[in-house]
């Protein structure tokens, strides 16, 4: 069960392929699916 504000598989399957690879250099950061979460 997904918490309010979370994705589900499903639609993070629709959304991952649209965002940019993550790269190297500069900070590590969260992965895409948490910072999307967070925005939501």
């Amino acid at each position: 069960m997904v918490g309010r504000g979370e994705l589900t598989d499903e639609a993070w399957s629709v959304i991952e392929p649209l965002l940019p690879p993550q790269q190297g250099g500069g900070r590590r950061w969260r992965d895409h699916r948490q910072v999307v979460d967070a925005v939501l």
